[in-house]
């Protein structure tokens, strides 16, 4: 009972629930383990009796916990309004609050006697609380006995920002999107083009692309989207070389240097195209790179070197010690914990020497991080200005790689010798290690959520909205202990209310909107907690069923509003793929089937059977059977016909791709991550191709019937 006891203080699960009416208990070491990356001794029961003591007398003197979050309009939070008469509370407002008042001390008061007339567990707010400004404020608290507190302050407003209206978008994997003009894998000059021509002629309100986050270098470089080296930066391979303003100014020899490097990606973006290659992305940063620091010779003009300078100051030493980091790979390779043990930690004095001896390249890796910020500004401004009413929606990791510049900066922030993944459940009895360090709750809580409130802060510039990837993380995140499988893990909670104040605030600063990947495995209540926040879902056709009754597919008026709605995802089957039955021969073919082929086909068959009879009665398919673009459009009619304030379509979708971009469970059975867009043949089609395809002006069509309607239908099912 102590180890249990213990554990709960710190979050920690000694127990799951897989289905319902199933319960796993979570085996003892893997809780020492996972307590000890928490810094919490549980090694023998002594251990265990002092951490608990130690742990049960810390939660009964905490006066506050380290943060308090307000949303604004709310009654008290708790913490707040159990505080005793006569403490005294100072509110600090966040550098550069606007209209603050100088902080004035706010003094508790007696509860009043209960109002006869007020229901008797109404919230009240009481007399003597001002509320503060939205923002990050420190809180500090005296009470009449002499005991004092400060902790983080964070009042939120009660929702993010919502769509405008209804809108429809593309989902595209940018990498995937090669145009005539790229550098053998599709660029932020590519985005910023479909975002104009599909906002201009398709009337879309969005494009969704995947991370754009650093990758951490190598040979090859991990090609997932998902497991980068920074979260908090872009990768500078997205960049569009000849649109770096310099580009224009090198002079000779540089200039014959750079129509040689020219050519040479051209050849690989026909390689790509035209000869059945692999996006190598390896291959296409080399040449970039040695173009990048070509041009980097070319002097900032005046206005230019100001905006820089601005941009290092804004960054501050967050970019520094990111580019210290990839200035030291580039010396000593991508892991770190393999380098000279004084270069180890950020702030040693070898790591303070290195930033002076290499002082030429962190110039260079920072001006890299700036001109990937002004190329992603460029392509939000141009989405924008063709009529968008969301514009670039940005994707969030859900971690980062263990070796990666975010590890080596931020030490303290993560948890050390722990993976994060998902637990046993039916669809995977192995459970799921994903490869990613989690943060620290208890790091974050007493930061006042300073890293994970700078990441919102620099993916939000220039996004119109954010799509966080496994958003149950805010909630709680599945532990995996080194040297254990997925199936010995636990659940870590987070502070939730704390996570989701932070992101509606940033949210609502950035004007932004907020998408949740809430697919899978969902803890009871957690859809919940979101949509009050406004956090838009996500809703996959193929899985929006009466789970809970007669499995039925759900009508269109009984899908929820607050959603995007799709058909597929980056790690489903593509529509087409769906409809014919090739992803389950692709599964078999690649040993992920756990019953046998004919089996397989049959089911899944007989699901798509289902759906097409339900779109066949809601006479969304007029053309009849047999018809495969006919049956993607009817998909897509029936996508419109729900009252999700998003409908998303799959780039891949509009020419008839049949392949997934990534299939979960393998690496290097399958090209995950390095495959271009291609058409119903299997040919790869360039960003020029995709948007003068009758395919897609004919799904399109179908998307533009409906674009008069944009409020949600009468009755819709609420969030």
């Amino acid at each position: 009972m102590g180890l249990s006891r213990l554990a709960a203080l710190h979050g920690v699960a000694t127990s799951f629930s897989p289905s319902a009416d199933v319960t796993v208990s979570v085996p003892d070491d893997t809780v020492t383990a996972v307590l000890a990356a928490l810094g919490v001794d549980a090694a023998t029961p002594a251990e265990v009796g002092r951490s608990l003591v130690a742990a049960e007398s810390a939660a009964a003197s905490r006066l506050l916990p380290p943060t308090v979050v307000i949303w604004s309009g709310e009654p008290l939070p708790a913490p707040l309004a159990a505080l005793p008469p006569g403490a005294l509370l100072t509110v600090d407002p966040e550098p550069g609050t606007t209209g603050a008042p100088p902080p004035r001390p706010m003094r508790v008061l007696p509860a009043p006697a209960p109002d006869t007339a007020t229901a008797p567990d109404a919230p009240r707010t009481p007399s003597w609380w001002t509320e503060p400004p939205l923002g990050v404020h420190r809180l500090t608290v005296r009470t009449p006995d002499h005991h004092h507190v400060t902790a983080t302050l964070v009042v939120a407003p009660d929702r993010v920002p919502q769509p405008p209206a209804r809108t429809h978008g593309f989902l595209v994997q940018l990498y995937s999107m090669l145009s005539a003009r790229s550098w053998g894998m599709g660029d932020l000059a590519d985005l910023a083009d479909l975002a104009a021509w599909a906002g201009r002629t398709q009337g879309s309100g969005f494009v969704q692309v995947n991370p754009l986050h650093a990758a951490v270098p190598g040979s090859p470089t991990d090609p997932s989207p998902y497991r980068p080296s920074s979260r908090r930066f872009p990768d500078p391979v997205h960049l569009h070389i000849e649109s770096v303003p310099e580009y224009g100014h090198v002079a000779e020899p540089g200039r014959a240097a750079l129509d040689d490097l020219r050519q040479e990606a051209a050849a690989l973006r026909d390689d790509v195209l035209n000869k059945g290659a692999l996006i190598d992305r390896d291959a296409v940063w080399a040449l970039k790179k040695q173009a990048l620091e070509i041009v980097h010779e070319v002097p900032l003009t005046p206005g230019r070197r100001a905006a820089y300078c601005d941009f290092l100051a804004e960054q501050g030493q967050a970019l520094e010690d990111h580019a210290l980091w990839c200035a030291l790979a580039e010396v000593h390779g991508p892991q770190w914990r393999a380098w000279p043990e004084g270069l180890r930690d950020p702030r040693s004095p070898g790591s303070a020497r290195a930033r002076t001896d290499l002082l030429d390249r962190v110039d260079f890796h920072c001006r890299l991080a700036w001109l990937t910020d002004t190329q992603l500004a460029a392509a939000q401004s141009a989405a924008r200005e063709s009529g968008m009413a969301v514009g670039i929606v940005h994707d969030l990791a859900v971690g980062v790689h263990p070796d990666g510049a975010d590890t080596w900066a931020q030490q303290d922030a993560f948890a050390h010798g722990i993976s994060v993944g998902a637990p046993p459940d039916a669809f995977n009895a192995h459970g799921q290690d994903w490869g990613l360090p989690p943060w620290r709750p208890d790091a974050l809580a007493a930061s006042g959520y300073a890293p994970y409130r700078r990441l919102l802060r620099g993916l939000l510039a220039h996004a119109g909205a954010l799509r966080i990837d496994h958003v149950m993380g805010l909630f709680r995140l599945w532990w995996v202990p080194d040297g254990h499988p997925p199936t010995e893990g636990t659940y870590v909670s987070q502070d939730a209310e704390a996570m989701l104040a932070v992101l509606v605030l940033e949210a609502h600063r950035a004007g932004a909107v907020v998408i949740g990947e809430d697919l899978g495995t969902v803890e009871p209540g957690v859809r919940e907690a979101l949509a009050r926040r406004g956090v838009l879902g996500t809703s996959v056709l193929w899985f929006e069923r009466d789970w809970e009754g007669t499995r039925r597919p759900l009508a269109p008026e009984e899908w929820r509003q607050g959603c995007v709605a799709t058909a597929t995802t980056h790690d489903l089957p593509s529509t087409a793929a769906r409809l014919t039955g090739e992803h389950v021969t692709l599964r078999h073919q690649l040993g992920l089937l756990t019953r046998g082929l004919e089996q397989e086909l049959a089911e899944d068959a007989a699901d798509t059977a289902e759906w097409l009879g339900c779109l066949a009665r809601l006479q969304l398919l007029p053309e009849g059977d047999g018809d495969e673009e006919a049956a993607v459009r009817a998909v897509h009619r029936f996508l419109r016909s729900t009252p999700a304030r998003m409908v998303g379509v799959w780039l891949p979708d509009t020419v008839g791709d049949r392949r997934p971009q990534n299939i979960p469970g393998t690496w290097d059975q399958y090209p995950n991550w390095r495959l271009p867009v291609a058409d119903a043949e299997g040919h790869p089609v360039t960003l020029e191709d995709i948007t003068d395809s009758p395919r897609l002006h004919s799904l399109m069509a179908v998307l533009a019937e409906g674009r008069e309607a944009r409020t949600a239908p009468p009755g819709a099912r609420p969030s």
